[in-house]
């Protein structure tokens, strides 16, 4: 790891980086989680591209966790838990001729069942697919396990380690997940087929370029190198720090304020908007404006465009990275409203007409028309 970090290198770095990678790297830089949304076709695609960028571009440790309609809490605490480094590294130092040389000794199932439990850690990313399909008693635990940093098992309380990013992976044809759990969720982010998957066609190339073997498909793994040997495309713990700190040097004027509350006040007031604009997404976003270092791991809207500004190298933020951000804190909030709760048919509007211009309506809709409505400062 080097030390010392080149600020023009590594944004220009960054800024290399696909929107996949960006997203889970904004989430990191926030200490929050995120939505990954693409059509059902494209969900294994998706699913592997991301555990690449877990591995090969953010250097951390991943697990994988499918959900269905038959998932149980047990399940969902294991499918989070990996196997410690403590344990990992005591098993190899130990080696296969001294583990058999050892006495053997009569051993309690339960006490080594426990012991076993215990040697299992919280992964620093953990891919969460189908979980809308899964019963509410497991979003629930979703979100506990987003608020809290912990997860209960029958043996252990296990604790999240300090990197530690939840990205749930969905279909766009999947139900919406818990309306709370979406509340506590960073941001979204919609990936198209066209945008491709880097990582898995630059694994691709390599084995048909250099006709590899399989452990070439992890050769970006920084599982391969030692600390003094990083590839230069790994972003290192030391400059996510870096990222993250420098976030707190961005300035945001009055006007640019302004703006952002204007656009939150837009997006409640819209008729088709029934929820999703909430009191805590204001309350983070006046925290954050207002510089309180302690709610950091609460972080806002507005830190979404403080990261965007930090990783394109500006120290201010201006009216199009607020635009940036917007779509990417709300598309997954806002709730459209049903035509019968619509608020005009209390002063005299007609049902039928509202339900036709409701209809159709989405979030991304929504957030276009308030960006356009609104006006932007100067």
């Amino acid at each position: 790891m080097p030390d010392t970090i080149d600020p023009s290198g590594l944004v220009e770095r960054v800024q290399e980086l696909t929107d996949l990678e960006l997203a889970m790297l904004l989430s990191l830089l926030a200490s929050q989680h995120c939505i990954i949304t693409a059509e059902q076709d494209d969900l294994d695609s998706l699913e592997q591209e991301l555990q690449l960028v877990a591995s090969n571009v953010l250097a951390l440790s991943h697990k994988v966790l499918r959900c269905n309609k038959l998932t149980t809490l047990e399940d969902f605490s294991d499918g989070i838990l990996v196997e410690s480094k403590r344990s990992t590294e005591s098993e190899q130092s130990d080696g296969p001729a001294k583990r058999r040389s050892a006495s053997p000794k009569p051993q309690n199932h339960k006490n080594n069942f426990e012991s076993q439990q215990n040697d299992r850690t919280i992964a620093n990313v953990i891919l969460i697919t189908g979980l809308s399909l899964a019963s509410d008693d497991i979003q629930i635990q979703a979100l506990e396990l987003l608020r809290t940093k912990r997860i209960f098992t029958h043996t252990a309380i296990h604790t999240a380690p300090k990197t530690f990013l939840l990205v749930f992976v969905t279909s766009s044809s999947e139900p919406r997940l818990n309306h709370h759990l979406r509340d506590h969720i960073f941001i979204s982010h919609y990936h198209s087929k066209e945008d491709g998957f880097a990582n898995i066609e630059e694994a691709s190339e390599w084995i048909e370029d250099d006709r590899a073997s399989v452990s070439s498909v992890i050769h970006r793994s920084t599982a391969q190198h030692t600390s003094n040997s990083v590839p230069p495309h790994v972003l290192t713990q030391q400059e996510i720090r870096h990222l993250a700190e420098e976030i707190d040097k961005i300035s945001i004027t009055a006007e640019i304020k302004a703006y952002q509350h204007n656009i939150i006040t837009f997006l409640r007031l819209h008729r088709a908007v029934g929820s999703g604009v909430s009191p805590r997404a204001t309350q983070h976003l006046s925290t954050l404006v207002k510089y309180v270092v302690t709610m950091r791991a609460y972080s806002s809207y507005a830190d979404v465009s403080r990261c965007i500004a930090v990783i394109h190298g500006h120290t201010y933020i201006s009216p199009s990275f607020v635009a940036l951000a917007i779509p990417k804190v709300y598309t997954h909030r806002i709730i459209i409203t049903k035509p019968e709760a619509e608020r005009s048919l209390q002063y005299g509007s007609q049902l039928s007409a509202v339900s036709a211009i409701i209809e159709g309506y989405t979030p991304g809709q929504v957030i276009d028309e308030v960006l356009q409505s609104v006006e932007v400062p100067v």
